[in-house]
């Protein structure tokens, strides 16, 4: 079994205009509270959920980075073709720098349709959204480990780019996605971190199978690659069942239910849990987390 660290991923959006005025003193708040006990603060990478306000991710690690010295920040994911792949090396490079290596560079295939429509992204299929994620890694790797990099794909290409100052080391490649064909054999050549999240322990043991595979397919040690789980928690004295978010499965129930379920996850070698509480603001529980799982785990 694992020794298992915690993160926990901001609120990225009001739930309306009136809301964004208090949104990030909430979140402040539960930095504070977790400041020592959690490694990570986590963002997510997207621009909008209907009409609600919603933070940028790139702009809000640096911010948060700037303002929370001790804490090592990471995206979780950005969306590889939000923005160009030697710009993306570049700022990770920059904010890994800056920070003094506190960066955890998460990125992903992209998913959230709606977005790529409204912003004027192209939305190709599956297939190439994962091909481009490859790329993308190879780009980012190539800039990060030669000066000047150049690098020819399918879809995106450099000439000479420089990415000075190289991060020296860089930081942890975080992959994200749970794609048993094509997106765990992404992870499997490139990634340093893998997340998986909002399954349950079953479904979690069949994509580190699956990832176990095509590690040894590729040469790959799996022991080399840090597993983590993102989840959406709700605890609760009680253990009372939360409203349901689709066919998301959420880690829920009392101290001891919780705990039970979060175990099954450090036998399938889980280093590192990323959570949202969805009961935020509410610091119940975070402090039931704190309190009574955490110590257990």
């Amino acid at each position: 079994m694992t020794n298992p660290t915690f993160g926990w991923v901001i609120q990225p959006a009001a739930r309306d205009a009136a809301g964004a005025g208090t949104l990030m003193d909430d979140n402040y708040r539960f930095i504070e509270r977790v400041r020592g006990d959690f490694t990570t603060i986590w963002v997510e990478d997207h621009f909008q959920w209907d009409d609600r306000p919603v933070v940028e991710c790139w702009t809000t690690l640096s911010m948060l980075a700037a303002k929370y010295t001790e804490i090592t920040f990471g995206a979780l994911v950005l969306g590889q073709s939000y923005r160009n792949p030697a710009l993306t090396a570049k700022m990770m490079a920059t904010l890994h720098w800056l920070t003094g290596g506190r960066l955890i560079a998460g990125i992903g295939a992209g998913w959230k349709e709606d977005e790529y429509v409204s912003y004027g992204w192209p939305y190709p299929s599956a297939k190439v959204r994962i091909e481009q994620l490859e790329e993308t890694a190879e780009i980012i790797r190539a800039m990060w480990t030669g000066s000047p990099a150049s690098y020819e794909g399918k879809y995106y290409s450099i000439n000479n780019a420089y990415c000075e100052p190289r991060p020296d080391p860089p930081p942890p490649l975080l992959i994200g996605g749970g794609g048993e064909r094509f997106t765990l054999r992404v992870v499997a050549r490139h990634a340093d971190w893998m997340n998986v999240g909002f399954c349950d322990a079953t479904t979690y043991a069949r994509k580190l199978e699956a990832l176990q595979g095509h590690c040894e397919q590729v040469g790959r040690d799996y022991e080399s690659i840090k597993k983590t789980y993102f989840g959406f928690l709700s605890l609760t004295p009680e253990g009372k069942e939360p409203e349901r978010r689709g066919d998301l499965h959420l880690v829920f129930g009392n101290p001891g239910k919780v705990i039970d379920e979060l175990r099954n996850f450090i036998e399938l070698g889980v280093e590192h849990f990323i959570f949202r509480f969805v009961d935020f603001p509410d610091m119940e529980g975070l402090t039931l987390f704190l309190e009574k799982v955490m110590p257990r785990l």
